[in-house]
């Protein structure tokens, strides 16, 4: 072995010792030499390293580079760009990644920028805060899973469909084209040829399965430090939300719907005068849903408007009657309002919003009208003061940000 592969051999293993969650994310990665890149470089198959810049760093330092890679898999930021820009996007990945491995006691390279601002958010969160005059070519790796700005690149995996399809007409494609490989945007070298450029981009069923296979590695990294006893503060978090149910919102709310439009068949036994044999009759019951909107300011109305057209959306295939609330500290004039299975929900005017935020004045109004919704759906940043008691009626909450809720169920809104 060579000085450079002892190096990462030894971060490696410090990593596992020291480290457990992150140590066994890394071994999830095949190192591989590359010239092409400047420092170290994934596609989230495998961790490409210049051997020279490995050369200069110190020991604590490759553990960073190491981590920094296998965290960027394990969180899937190679699968959750969408049609965001691609240059953008990796600088979000790497400045939510950096801080994390900063507070776990690791040492940056000096090309690693951690920026404090951003601790403790996601790419997501992070991406919509960079200025697009951001000069990127201070990142300190490369992300080689995506294409040109377009989006996804033809993979290998794609590649190989097509030929499994039709060996013939892949050839004469390639023949057409004039035998000229892709070249793949920003990253230097030719795409395809890994000796002396980057691996090609990945096709998006690859993407997909790749997500599924660090899913399961986070999974098992997570249960490995946790049984020696070294997965707490950030990590544990970070691995537990990573790990939590991805809940479609649009879909439990269908769920939520369907339960309380309880359209089904009855064996009641019909009066005498309509014979004795017992016939199943449609029995119809119009759901009774409660909805809030925190209307204080720190949601805006254009989200309050796209979750409307959502729910009006779903409430048209199932007879759901809606009294619609707005709060913010207080309940709104004019409200609540009532829409009927046939009407359009829709905003009855603009709300000002500003103040605070109290979560009581919807339930205290239920309560006072002597209600018994089938379910309350609360659409807000959960940033208020909440009941001090939970009602005895579900209460789905649909929450934009990271702050938690005292009962029912949350879910999180991207």
């Amino acid at each position: 072995m060579t000085d450079v592969e002892n190096k990462l051999a030894a971060a490696r293993t410090r990593l596992i010792l020291d480290k457990p969650f992150l140590g066994a994310l890394v071994l999830r990665l095949p190192l591989k030499a590359a010239t092409w890149c400047r420092t170290t470089a994934t596609d989230a198959r495998t961790l490409y390293y210049n051997p020279a810049w490995i050369e200069r760093l110190s020991g604590a330092q490759v553990q960073f580079a190491l981590a920094h890679e296998a965290l960027h898999c394990a969180l899937g930021h190679f699968a959750r760009r969408g049609h965001r820009v691609q240059r953008k996007w990796d600088m979000a990945c790497d400045f939510a990644v950096n801080p994390i491995l900063v507070d776990e006691g690791l040492t940056p390279p000096a090309e690693a920028l951690v920026l404090d601002i951003y601790r403790g958010m996601a790419a997501e969160e992070i991406y919509p805060c960079i200025d697009d005059s951001f000069d990127d070519s201070q990142m300190m790796d490369e992300h080689v899973w995506d294409g040109a700005e377009g989006g996804d690149g033809g993979g290998q995996g794609e590649q190989n469909e097509a030929q499994g399809k039709g060996g013939s007409d892949a050839e004469e494609i390639d023949a057409n084209a004039g035998g000229s490989k892709p070249q793949k945007a920003g990253a230097g070298g030719t795409a395809g040829e890994e000796e002396n450029g980057p691996p090609p981009p990945l096709g998006a069923r690859e993407k997909e399965q790749l997500k599924e296979q660090w899913q399961r590695h986070l999974a098992a990294a997570a249960q490995r430090a946790r049984e020696a006893g070294k997965l707490f503060g950030q990590l544990a978090r970070l691995a537990a939300a990573a790990l939590a149910a991805q809940v479609s919102w649009r879909a439990l709310l269908a769920q939520y719907l369907s339960q309380t439009a309880r359209d089904d068949y009855t064996w009641q036994r019909p009066s005498r005068r309509e014979g004795e044999v017992i016939w199943p009759s449609l029995r119809s019951h119009s759901g009774d849903i409660h909805v809030a909107l925190d209307v204080s300011g720190s949601v805006t109305e254009q989200d309050l408007a796209e979750f409307l057209g959502e729910l009006n959306a779903l409430k048209g295939t199932l007879p759901v009657r809606i009294t619609l609330h707005a709060c913010d500290s207080a309940l709104a004039e004019g409200g609540p309002w009532l829409f009927e299975p046939w009407d359009e929900l829709r905003l009855p005017k603009q709300f000002a919003g500003g103040g605070g935020t109290a979560f009581a004045p919807v339930f205290e109004w239920i309560e006072r009208a002597g209600q018994h919704p089938d379910a309350l759906i609360y659409f807000t940043d959960a940033d208020g003061e909440f009941p001090k008691a939970a009602p005895n009626y579900p209460v789905l909450w649909l929450v934009k940000g990271k702050r938690p809720v005292p009962f029912g169920r949350r879910i999180q809104l991207n």
